[in-house]
């Protein structure tokens, strides 16, 4: 591993730390402000209570392995870091190895499968699959066909999701229609870059590096992922037109164009921030 480290000077690394924090502060005040008045939002506080990375934790900025932070006595004693110079510490990187070891795998195996653009987000419809409106995971939120017109869409259709972390939702009687068996130990066999919960999870992959990797590119995965839970949703059998979310219609030949023209877009914008993790995974790795 490469033992050169660069020094950042106090200011340099100060207005790199202000600007993080304004740029993920768009969508971190709002929801502290919903938060504090008891109000929930199934789309935007997806973020912030799925994933175990807190506000707080997405707003402090770090330089990444290998930089050094002058005057940063702040960052002394955060997990990571050594105090001389302040930076974090290859023993700490050498601790993450297994972390980095399987993620650099699942990285890489999902990138070499190909792509897979005709799911038309029916997971979500199969997480509510014969469920009455007041047991869904946003019963607030009334469905867009009703019961019994939400079951006949996923009936109609086949379900092939390969997310386990998608299929671990879906209601038991859906479970028995999906084509795929997801596991929570095989997840490597059957990620495919074209998933929008697969995408959505860079964010995931990117803040469990935190502090070895820079926080811009944890950013870049949250604004991807922020975007791909808009789609995420407005494909959902649910009615949020009332929070300004017009609804891709899966369940029409058109709405299933749309779906797939978005995912499309969505695996382009996702291919290169996998690419910097997998390539963070093996300059952290040294290979």
């Amino acid at each position: 591993m490469e033992d050169r480290v660069q020094v950042l000077e106090e200011t340099t690394w100060r207005r790199l730390a202000r600007a993080h924090a304004e740029r993920v502060d768009a969508f971190v005040a709002p929801h502290l402000a919903r938060r504090g008045s008891r109000v929930k939002h199934p789309v935007h506080d997806f973020l912030f209570t799925y994933y175990s990375q807190r506000p707080a934790q997405l707003r402090r900025w770090h330089p990444g392995f290998g930089v050094a932070l002058e005057g940063g006595t702040e960052y002394v004693g955060l997990k990571g870091y050594g105090s001389s110079p302040v930076t974090v510490s290859a023993e700490h990187v050498a601790a993450q190895r297994p972390l980095l070891e399987s993620l650099h795998a699942l990285l890489g195996a999902t990138a070499a499968r190909p792509a897979n653009f005709g799911c038309f987000g029916l997971h979500e419809w199969a997480m509510v699959y014969r469920s009455a409106e007041d047991e869904t995971r946003h019963a607030g939120w009334p469905l867009r066909l009703g019961p019994a017109g939400t079951d006949a869409v996923v009936e109609s259709h086949r379900i092939g999701c390969s997310h386990f972390d998608a299929f671990r939702f879906f209601t038991e009687p859906a479970r028995r229609l999906n084509v795929l068996s997801p596991g929570r130990d095989d997840r490597a066999a059957y990620e495919q870059p074209a998933c929008l919960h697969g995408n959505m999870d860079l964010y995931k992959h990117a803040f469990r590096l935190t502090p070895m990797v820079s926080s811009d590119l944890v950013a870049d995965c949250f604004e991807l992922a922020r975007d791909i839970r808009e789609l995420d949703m407005r494909a959902a059998p649910y009615d949020l037109v009332d929070l300004g979310f017009e609804p891709v219609r899966i369940e029409t030949a058109e709405g299933k164009q749309e779906y797939a023209a978005a995912q499309r877009a969505f695996a382009e914008r996702a291919r290169p921030l996998r690419d910097r993790l997998v390539a963070e995974c093996e300059r952290l790795l040294g290979i």
